[in-house]
């Protein structure tokens, strides 16, 4: 039987390279990535393509073939859309051992730098934020998820890494093996994909607490409600018609603005006059997620989560606020911004430090710092003082960062 290969053509030489000749659960794994990854009904490892300094690291799991190619499909589809989900790398196929016997499938994937999974997090130090924003984080998934009309069939913290977004998290869809694409998803399929979430978050929250590593205030029952809560206000703010004040002329404006502040640009809006009532109906059409991700990339080339993204734009408005009259055209000034205050602060981090933590979330960190720093000081201590401060006294020890690709 011949090893068969498919899927990206840039990376085949990497997979090809890997022992697929052994069965994956006696593939060796670096302690440090072992740590990173999560439970799964498979055997997954996590594993770096070769010995070269920062070579990339993958994730490979066994499977059937049927669900291997399927869920490859699936996943390629998801990041063709824009979708938070994993880079699909390769299926593996024609395994044999060293005795000739068959061995099962495999689906690689790339390993998500700066993520973890939710029993790593949560069996740290995390406090009532925390837990608020993953729950928030894995709402706003599974809505982008089902404005794309994707059904995933088993939404759960297991299937789900998370990385660190400015205050919060963004949560990305590792598991699409059950999932499945329609044309629009039936309110009837969205209300099962919210039951399945419903319980299984419970269940891993529970599965937790038994264990005693959960957070001692935590109720599962309540958080997981908390994530369906949250699903139903972003699916309302996106979807249902909004009543306004046909007199009050930036109500429209006002609308669209909160939009945004929710990571959505309005691509189509309906908006109607009722004039009996004189109320104005605001209806989003069509709406896509990442508004300020893409503002931020089209700007300066940047690419970040979504909370980071709006933490630098936010940034650089005050910067481009100081700039003397007449300010130069925009583009210029977020060239000047990046030059002048963001490359400046995260190109302090020595090179044993490297690879702890992404550059935007570095950067608002230093802001969140230097506005403590300040507060204690009884001034503005600077972004440079706080910067230091920030890479002498915390850096050192943020070890929740993700796989460092460059041990």
């Amino acid at each position: 039987m011949a090893l068969r290969i498919t899927g990206s053509g840039e990376e085949i030489a990497d997979v090809t390279g890997l022992p697929w000749q052994w069965p994956l659960e006696e593939w060796p794994e670096d302690p440090t990535l072992a740590e990173k990854r999560g439970i799964s009904r498979h055997i997954v490892r996590l594993v770096r393509a070769s010995e070269e300094e920062g070579a990339e690291v993958y994730a490979v799991k066994e499977t059937v073939s049927e669900f291997a190619n399927r869920e490859y499909r699936l996943l390629r589809q998801l990041r063709h859309l824009g979708a938070p989900s994993v880079d699909p790398i390769a299926v593996v196929e024609g395994r044999v051992n060293a005795l000739g016997e068959e061995m099962p499938c495999a689906l690689a994937t790339r390993f998500l730098p700066f993520s973890l999974p939710y029993r790593v997090l949560l069996s740290g130090t995390v406090s009532a934020h925390d837990l608020i924003t993953m729950a928030n984080a894995l709402a706003l998934l599974l809505v982008r998820l089902h404005l794309l009309g994707f059904w995933w069939g088993d939404c759960s913290l297991s299937n789900t890494l998370f990385r660190r977004d400015a205050e919060g998290f963004a949560a990305y869809l590792v598991d699409a093996e059950t999932g499945e694409f329609q044309t629009s998803l039936s309110n009837g399929q969205r209300e099962h994909d919210l039951d399945i979430a419903h319980f299984n978050v419970a269940a891993e929250l529970e599965d937790l607490a038994l264990s005693g590593v959960l957070y001692a205030g935590m109720d599962p029952i309540r958080a997981s409600d908390a994530v369906i809560k949250r699903y139903r206000r972003l699916w309302a703010a996106l979807k249902d018609p909004q009543y306004l004040d046909s007199k009050d002329r930036h109500a429209v404006e006002r609308a669209m603005r909160a939009l945004h502040d929710l990571g959505f640009a309005v691509e189509e809006v309906s908006v109607s006059l009722d004039g009996e009532t004189d109320t104005l109906s605001f209806q989003p059409k069509l709406v896509a997620a990442g508004y300020h991700t893409s503002r931020l990339k089209d700007l300066m080339g940047l690419e970040t989560e979504e909370l980071q993204a709006k933490r630098l734009l936010a940034s650089f408005d005050r910067f481009r606020a100081r700039l003397e009259k007449p300010r130069p055209p925009i583009e210029q000034s977020a060239q000047l911004w990046l030059s002048q205050t963001f490359l400046p602060i995260v190109s302090l981090i020595p090179d044993e430090l490297k690879g702890r933590i992404e550059p935007a979330q570095m950067f608002h960190e230093v802001l969140e710092h230097r506005w403590y720093l300040s507060e204690k000081a009884g001034h503005d201590v600077g972004l440079d003082f706080a910067a230091q401060s920030y890479i002498s006294q915390i850096l050192p020890y943020r070890r929740d960062s993700g796989a460092l690709l460059n041990p």
